[in-house]
């Protein structure tokens, strides 16, 4: 018995030593990328989401969100999308992502920092700045994040004048004029999630009974 407790301290101390939280953080090499655009003067939301994004991560395990995501990469299909609507899916790959320079967009995230201050139960926040390449114009874009439950999201906003895509956006409104009734904004409500488990979690074994 003596000996098994021993063996369990061991363990214990060897997963808190592993990250200052006392867990290993584990992610799968997949994420979802998805976006809100808007159209008609009321800026009604469409949300959509990327079909084919290829996930690149800078490593599947580390001690913290920087060692997993720093250096990750993402390369997306813009031709293979969902909004919901088959008619509306068609047009948009036709009439603006076609019209693109590129039919990829890709992304890297280049740094994240955590909030300064954490309540302890509540969701951890901070920013993650993502460096985006599209229509041949890069650009570095920050982006909010919250992690809770194991689920890992973030939010930001891009201006599609930002990488030249005014004809795209002109095409994509002319398209749609009616429904759209005449406005077709140029900034989008961008976002990715992806699950990272905290593992190997120092267990208090003393408080145990």
């Amino acid at each position: 018995m003596k000996r098994t407790l021993l063996s369990l301290l061991a363990i214990a101390s060897m997963a808190y030593a592993a990250s200052p939280t006392g867990c290993v953080l584990v992610q799968p090499a997949d994420m979802n990328v998805t976006w809100k655009a808007y159209k008609t003067p009321a800026k009604i939301g469409v949300n959509g989401q990327f079909t084919a994004v290829k996930y690149t991560p800078n490593s599947l395990e580390g001690k913290n969100f920087r060692e997993l995501f720093v250096g990750s990469k993402v390369n997306i299909d813009t031709s293979k999308l969902t909004t919901g609507n088959p008619g509306r899916d068609e047009k948009l790959v036709k009439f603006f992502f076609s019209i693109m320079s590129s039919n990829t967009i890709e992304a890297k995230i280049i740094d994240i920092k955590r909030s300064d201050k954490h309540e302890k139960g509540k969701p951890r926040t901070g920013t993650v700045s993502i460096e985006i390449t599209m229509n041949g114009k890069t650009k570095t874009v920050p982006m909010k994040y919250i992690y809770d439950k194991g689920q890992f999201n973030a939010t930001g906003t891009i201006d599609l004048v930002d990488f030249a895509a005014g004809k795209a956006l002109a095409s994509i409104n002319k398209a749609c004029y009616e429904l759209h009734k005449g406005k077709t904004w140029s900034d989008v409500t961008i976002g990715f999630s992806t699950t990272v488990k905290a593992t190997l979690c120092h267990v208090n074994i003393a408080q145990k009974k």
